[in-house]
């Protein structure tokens, strides 16, 4: 026995053969080797059918084991078991996980694996379940890919332990590699292609079939860039034709979304379409990091409404003095909503890894897809030739079944008639035995007539594949029209839009906070609250829309606050930001795109908002008219820390019918009353009083009158004067009554407390007033629901009789505020 730590002597006859080997060199060479295996076996497609083997063996195995479209889903354990046992000697997770990308819409843009279950969710925010939960069948576009792979199309060698054959590539009736795309990291060189238009891609490939000689201008007007499964957009196209001509490039790829409002009170951008591969989830986190860091302002809230039914729906709500435009450039700055797609086209052409451009690309799927048509149709004439054999055979048996049948029964056994058949009809041996193999059951008449018809058939098809195979025109015809025919029946709409430029200064120059500049804060008769820029609210002619009767207008700035006046007596703070602003000018804006009163002030079920004031106490101050006579001016201090408080004491009863923000004290207080009295005065006249005064009296009241309509006038304005008659029983908004329209100047300024002057003469079955006002022209007119109506009337007397209206009124008022520069008279008639 050998002491412990020495080594065995060598047996008697042991031949000692060590190789020296430089290490260096075996390193390299094993390392190619598997280098090599990860490039042609695993990470990169073919170009021919643009297909991984893992995905190829997927699709071929699901082909084989009958599930088409028309069956039904099977376990995808059950596919994957099939592969890996039989083609794919790898484990089951790569399996499964291209089962599933082939299965998801958003990966791919034609699915090729129909999948029903969980198969995850866009940018892999969710994992799919497991394969023992999930089914799984062909999609129709996945029976393009193995169609007519049983006509000898492609060539197949052993599988892994030589027991079982696989093909090498599939036939694929539509360019699979640039429709769907594809990504994969071998060693040394990876794999990054995006998804196309099947309608796109097909139109360039069939004009290449018809000039050989396109260029890569010509294939663009069909291809014009890609076309991912998510839609969104692309911005810049440099990048693009770049990666056409090279195969190599980078786009930008923007989410789709829109502005618009979410909130009466605030806009927001809403997220329709996300960039490729990229998924809510993954943009959520984003923004939610970058507020809660301080890099990104402007963000009120950020909603996720994705459902079935909408589809992906992200809703940013935007803080009121922010510009939307601006915080959805940051958004685009630093978040996902903008990503950058790498394209580098490396696929296997011939077995070696290539970078290839458009042209290439569709080049080596041409002429696939000729060399498939071509194999086909030698399958099928030879197949077809065959048949006619066995026909003209079965012919001469039937000619002379007399005879045949003689032989038959004179023959020792099958052999000896096979050879008798032979020598005496010269006949081949398989037509021979074909003859003695047909029951006798067949031998009538009408199947002779039958073999005839076939037998022609079978030589004009013979002689239609003869012709295909022996013109290359021709079989690049049907290589075109099949094509065509794939694209009629699977085509889809474009979704991805492409933006030439690039977008990089799209909003540069917008801030990214509202400036705190001048705007006008209106208040339409229907209630709807608004803001604008520039010095008239709305255009003085032209441009009529819904809502845009003024009730009231006060000057202030973007980020600043106003009062409103209920009839309740009180001035609720109300800030300017949180109303929605008006569209520009260019196109006639109208308080249609404005919020509900009642969503910045909370009123009691008796109590309306009566017109709008500054919080700051400029100019002439705020004056108030109440249904009882009662007439207030107030230059308040109004407390910063309150929202809410009394601008006057009322009796009980009383309401406030009117407020006016006062830019002068020379401006007319006027009061119009049921009984069709007008007073007017100047508001210097009524001494400023503190805010929990009464007021004074306005105007002396006949019995049973009470103040209609109360406002501001500037007498050095042409203004008109507008009052409608009706019954005082009938209901608001219900009779059509008389409409009167005087010139403002013709009633003369009286003393503050007396009655007034006669402003319209009742007709017969009228006794009251039931809509007034006077202001500056031109005058707009409105129905109880907020539409416009016009108003056709001649001047009249001061004192005088109206005319009947064809439609009932609910609103009257001017569209020029008090802040708006000096508008022409209207011409009268």
């Amino acid at each position: 026995m050998a002491r412990r730590g020495s080594q065995a002597p060598p047996p008697p006859d042991f031949d000692e053969n060590i190789v020296d080997i430089d290490v260096s060199e075996e390193m390299r060479g094993s390392y190619l080797e598997y280098a090599y295996s990860v490039i042609y076996q695993r990470a990169l497609p073919d170009a021919r059918d643009g297909l991984k083997p893992v995905q190829r063996r997927i699709l071929y195995s699901m082909s084989e084991m009958g599930l088409r479209p028309d069956r039904g889903h099977v376990k995808c354990a059950r596919v994957v078991g099939e592969v890996m046992g039989k083609l794919h000697p790898h484990g089951d997770s790569p399996i499964y996980d291209a089962m599933v990308r082939m299965a998801q819409p958003w990966a791919m843009r034609m699915p090729l694996v129909d999948g029903h279950g969980n198969f995850g969710s866009l940018g892999g925010d969710d994992m799919p379940a497991a394969m023992r939960y999930t089914e799984a069948r062909l999609s129709r576009e996945a029976m393009l890919m193995v169609a007519s792979i049983d006509e000898e199309t492609v060539d197949f060698r052993p599988n892994y332990d030589g027991q079982e054959q696989e093909p090498e590539i599939l036939p694929a009736a539509f360019p699979n590699l640039l429709v769907n795309g594809t990504s994969g990291i071998a060693v040394g060189m990876a794999t990054n292609m995006a998804p196309h238009n099947l309608g796109e891609v097909i139109a360039a490939a069939r004009h290449l079939i018809d000039h050989p000689d396109a260029t890569l201008d010509d294939l663009m007007r069909f291809v014009p860039g890609p076309d991912l499964p998510t839609g969104g957009r692309i911005a810049g196209l440099d990048g693009v034709r770049d990666a056409y001509a090279t195969g190599r490039g980078t786009f930008r790829t923007r989410a789709t979304v829109r502005i618009e409002n979410v909130t009466p009170r605030r806009k927001g951008i809403v997220v329709t379409e996300l960039p490729y591969a990229v998924g809510p989830e993954r943009v959520k986190a984003k923004i939610k990091e970058l507020v809660n860091a301080k890099k990104l302002n402007g963000i009120a809230d950020l909603k996720d409404l994705t459902d079935r039914t909408v589809g992906l729906q992200l809703v940013i709500e935007i803080k009121n003095g922010f510009h939307p435009e601006a915080v959805l450039a940051e958004l685009y700055r630093l978040t996902p909503m903008e990503e950058t797609f790498g394209i580098n086209n490396v696929a296997l052409v011939d077995g070696q890894p290539r970078t290839l451009g458009l042209r290439d690309l569709l080049g080596v799927y041409v002429n696939h897809r000729i060399d498939v048509v071509r194999r086909r149709s030698e399958f099928r004439r030879r197949k077809r030739a065959d048949r006619l054999h066995l026909v003209d055979g079965l012919l001469v048996a039937l000619l002379n079944i007399d005879e045949v049948i003689q032989v038959i029964r004179q023959s020792d056994d099958a052999g000896q008639a096979r050879q008798r058949l032979m020598q005496i009809f010269s006949l081949s041996e398989i037509q021979a035995q074909y003859i003695l193999d047909t029951p006798l059951r067949r031998l009538t008449r009408f199947d002779r007539l039958e073999l005839e018809k076939e037998k022609e058939q079978l030589a004009k098809e013979i002689a239609e594949l003869t012709a295909i195979l022996e013109s290359e025109t021709r079989l690049r015809k049907v290589v075109s029209r099949e094509l065509a025919d794939v694209a009629k029946e699977f085509a889809t709409p474009r979704r991805t839009v492409l933006l030439e430029a690039s977008g990089e200064a799209r909003t540069a120059d917008v801030p990214l906070e509202v400036a705190d500049d001048p705007v006008l804060v209106l208040l339409s008769a229907t209630g709807q609250l608004a803001r604008t820029q520039g010095a008239a609210p709305l255009p003085a002619d032209g441009g009529r829309s819904a809502h845009d009767v003024l009730l009231s207008v006060v000057p202030a700035t973007a980020r600043g606050e106003f009062g409103a006046v209920t009839s309740a007596g009180r001035m609720i703070r109300v800030a300017v930001l949180d109303l929605p602003a008006l569209p520009p000018s260019a196109s006639p804006p109208s308080l249609a795109g404005g919020a509900p009163v009642t969503e910045y002030v909370d009123l009691e079920p008796d109590e309306t908002v009566v017109g709008l004031g500054s919080l700051t106490g400029a100019g002439g101050g705020l004056a108030l008219g109440t249904a009882h006579g009662v007439v207030k001016r107030v230059v308040p201090d109004f407390p910063a820390n309150r929202d809410e408080f009394e601008v006057i004491t009322l009796k009980d009863g009383d309401r406030v019918v009117g407020a006016a923000q006062l830019l002068s004290e020379d401006h007319d207080l006027v009061f119009i009353t049921t009984d069709a009295q007008l007073l007017r005065y100047k508001a210097s006249i009524v001494r400023p009083q503190g805010r929990t005064a009464g007021g004074v009296a306005g105007i002396k009241l006949g019995a049973d009158a009470r103040v209609l309509w109360f406002g501001a006038v500037d007498p050095s304005r042409p203004s008109r004067v507008l009052t409608v008659s009706g019954s005082s029983e009938a209901l608001p908004g219900t009779q059509t009554g008389a409409v009167k329209l005087a010139d403002y100047a013709d009633f003369p300024p009286k003393g503050r407390a007396t009655g007034g002057v006669r402003s319209h003469r009742f007709l017969k079955g009228e006794d009251a007033l039931i809509l007034a006002w006077a202001g500056p022209v031109p005058l707009r007119a409105a129905t109880p629901d907020g539409r416009p109506a016009d108003l056709d009337v001649e001047l009249g007397r001061r004192d005088g009789s109206g005319e009947r209206l064809p439609a009932a009124l609910g609103m009257v008022g001017g569209p020029i505020g008090p802040s708006a520069p000096e508008t022409p008279a209207a011409p009268e008639e």
